[in-house]
């Protein structure tokens, strides 16, 4: 319980420094409705499979709207670079694996 009070707690800090951080960059702009713009970046994965039999992993971020890179930049925050790529061996189990995450 006293975990829980505790991240509850810490959130709370979070939200307000957030509304603080943007009242004079935006000050129209409310906490909650910030969160949901960045909530608008997504990740996805995108398999390529080789002619080799292998498989080309791209982990990749979508790129933020103009209004959300706008409250980056004003911010003054940096994303992270797109991660480099990865080869995987396409085996039999690895593809059987994935299909039951889909299914998850």
């Amino acid at each position: 319980m006293e975990a829980h009070i505790f991240v509850s707690f810490l959130a709370y800090c979070l939200y307000v420094t957030l509304q603080r951080r943007l009242h004079p960059l935006a000050p129209g702009l409310t906490a909650r409705s910030a969160l949901e713009k960045f909530a608008a970046v997504q990740m996805i994965d995108v398999h390529l499979p080789t002619t080799d039999g292998r498989e080309l992993i791209l982990t990749r971020y979508t790129q933020p709207e103009a209004d959300l890179q706008l409250l980056i930049t004003r911010m003054k925050l940096v994303l992270p670079a797109q991660p480099p790529p990865k080869i995987s061996a396409n085996t039999a189990a690895d593809t059987k694996l994935r299909g039951e995450d889909l299914l998850v």
